[in-house]
C-alpha cells in the first residue's frame, strides 16, 4: 500500500550570510552609537580648524583626520548597501540613504580638494547625517517639510503688506525722513527691520514730528506684521509638529504591526515544519 506524502511546501530563499550580518548590524544600537561619535568629532575638527591657534601648522593632520573619517563614512555606506542586498530600489526606499550617497559622493568629485570652500561645505554637509541617528530631530524636519507650504503663503502675504506699507511710508515721510524712506525699496527695509519692534520708538518720534496722526500708521503696522503675522507664523508650526507627531506614531504603530506580522509568519513556518517532521516519523513508524 502506498502513502501520498504531502508535496514539500515552498521554503523561502535563504539570506546571504553576509547581508544577514549587515542587516544585524545596521539596526543595531552600537554600532548607530559609533556613527553618532564618528559625526561629533568630524564637527569638532571643523570648528577647531577655524582657530588659527589650532589648527596652525596641523594642516596635515587634519587631512589626514578627515580622509579616517571618510573611509569610515564609506565603510558605512557600504555596509548599508550590503544590508540592501545591493538592490538599489531597497537602498533608495530610505531617503536618508540617498541623502548619505550624495554627500559621501560628493567628497571625490575630482578637483574638489583644490578649492578650499567647496571641501568646507561638503565636509560641513556630513554633519547634517546626525539628524539621521536622532529620532526626535526627524519629526522637527517633518514639521519643517509640512509647514513650508503654509509658511511660503504667510511669507507673501508679509511680503506684500510690507511693500504697501514700504509705499505708504514714502508717501507719508519721504520728504521727511529721505534716509529711511527715500524710495519704495527704503521703505520697505526700514518696515522689515521695524518688525523686530527695533526701530519702532525712533520711527514714531519721526512720525510725530510731521503729524499726530502718524502714530496710526505705525500701530497698525505694529498690530498687523509684528504680532498678527508672527502668531500666524507660530500657529502654522505648531500645527505642523502636531501632524509630524501624528505622522511618526503611526509609523511606528504600523511597524509594530508588520514586525508582528512577521514574527507570526515565522512561528506559522516553523510549525509547518514540525508538523511535516511528525509526519514523516509517523510514516516511518508505520511501515
Amino acid at each position: 500500500m502506498q502513502h501520498n506524502t504531502p508535496p514539500e511546501p515552498l521554503k523561502p530563499e535563504p539570506v546571504p550570510t553576509a547581508v544577514s550580518l549587515c542587516r544585524k548590524l545596521v539596526g543595531n544600537p552600537v554600532f548607530e552609537t559609533l556613527i553618532v561619535i564618528v559625526i561629533l568629532i568630524n564637527a569638532a575638527m571643523l570648528g577647531a580648524e577655524t582657530f588659527p591657534s589650532v589648527s596652525g601648522g596641523l594642516d596635515h593632520a587634519f587631512d589626514v583626520g578627515y580622509n579616517i573619517i571618510l573611509a569610515i563614512y564609506v565603510v558605512e555606506l557600504l555596509i548599508r548597501l550590503t544590508a540592501a542586498g545591493w538592490n538599489v530600489r531597497e537602498f533608495t526606499k530610505t531617503p536618508w540613504n540617498i541623502f548619505d550617497f550624495i554627500v559621501i559622493a560628493a567628497s571625490f568629485i575630482p578637483g574638489l580638494r583644490t578649492t578650499a570652500m567647496l571641501l568646507r561645505l561638503v565636509r560641513l554637509a556630513r554633519i547634517v547625517r546626525i539628524i539621521r541617528f536622532l529620532p526626535d530631530l526627524h519629526v522637527v524636519m517633518g514639521a519643517i517639510a509640512r509647514s513650508i507650504p503654509g509658511v511660503a503663503s504667510l511669507a507673501a502675504a508679509t511680503a506684500l503688506l510690507i511693500y504697501i506699507y514700504g509705499m505708504l511710508g514714502w508717501v507719508f515721510f519721504g520728504n521727511y525722513a529721505p534716509e529711511h524712506f527715500g524710495n519704495v525699496g527704503r521703505g520697505m527695509m526700514t518696515m522689515y527691520v521695524m518688525l523686530t519692534l527695533e526701530n519702532l520708538p525712533e520711527n514714531v518720534d519721526m512720525g510725530l514730528k510731521v503729524s499726530p496722526w502718524s502714530v496710526l500708521f505705525f500701530i497698525s503696522y505694529t498690530v498687523i506684521l509684528s504680532f498678527l503675522v508672527f502668531n500666524l507664523f507660530i500657529g502654522i508650526v505648531l500645527n505642523s509638529m502636531e501632524e509630524a507627531r501624528a505622522a511618526d506614531r503611526r509609523k511606528h504603530e504600523s511597524d509594530d504591526l508588520l514586525e508582528r506580522l512577521r514574527l507570526a509568519r515565522q512561528a506559522l513556518e516553523d510549525a509547518e515544519r514540525e508538523l511535516q517532521r511528525t509526519h514523516r516519523d509517523d510514516q516511518k513508524s508505520g511501515l
